[in-house]
């Protein structure tokens, strides 16, 4: 029988992915610091971002591509280069103002469009999110199932796994953001401190991502 017509199968598989998504992890902290240093409403279009990247995550997932790929050390080891050169490249532009035409210390906010491109690629450049997919969907798709329908169900296990996280990354951000508006109204640090609290984050995911 599928998850997907056994209501208690399908709230089980609803909180284990609530439990696993909601782990602390890159993705959460670049959407908190999104938050800190841009307001709520940026924090919550990178969280859009992230999950879209989730998304592809979970095609890859269910077309076979993340198979190819975890086959392949070279290629997870590029992948994860290229997520901690992407991060590195984060965090020195906001070290050095970059967008601030006069490069003082108050750089010039991103635009959304650019929050939400920057969050697919924290998320698609990162090959842990694609190997939790293919560890954990897989599981909860019927063991009778030809290609098409384990497809089906894998997208569609997919689809609820996106919505959950994206529930949670958006009280996330709406979290850090209020979080930070209260800590500026008590102490105001400026905006150049802002900026360089927002470059360590960067690099130190950075350095994490390389290293682990």
């Amino acid at each position: 029988m599928s998850v997907l017509s056994d209501p208690h199968q399908l709230l089980l598989f609803v909180g284990a992915s609530a439990a696993l998504v909601g782990v602390p992890g890159p993705n959460l902290v670049y959407i908190c610091t999104r938050s800190i240093a841009q307001g709520t409403r940026a924090g919550m279009v990178s969280a859009l971002g992230v999950e879209t990247g989730t998304l592809i995550h979970a095609l890859a997932t269910a077309f076979g591509v993340a198979a190819l790929v975890s086959a392949e050390p070279a290629a997870l080891k590029a992948l994860t280069l290229l997520g901690a050169a992407y991060l590195l490249y984060l965090g020195i532009r906001s070290l050095t103002g970059a967008g601030s035409p006069d490069n003082s210390a108050q750089p010039v906010p991103s635009s959304l469009w650019r929050v939400y491109r920057e969050g697919i690629l924290v998320n698609v450049l990162n090959p842990k999110v694609m190997l939790f997919f293919l560890a954990f969907l897989p599981q909860w798709v019927s063991h009778d199932a030809d290609g098409a329908q384990a497809r089906m169900e894998l997208l569609i296990l997919a689809a609820i796994t996106f919505t959950v996280a994206l529930a949670m990354d958006l009280g996330y951000a709406a979290t850090a953001g209020a979080l930070a508006r209260r800590l500026r109204g008590r102490a105001a640090p400026g905006r150049g401190r802002t900026r360089y609290l927002v470059a360590l984050v960067y690099l130190g995911l950075a350095a994490a991502a390389m290293f682990s």
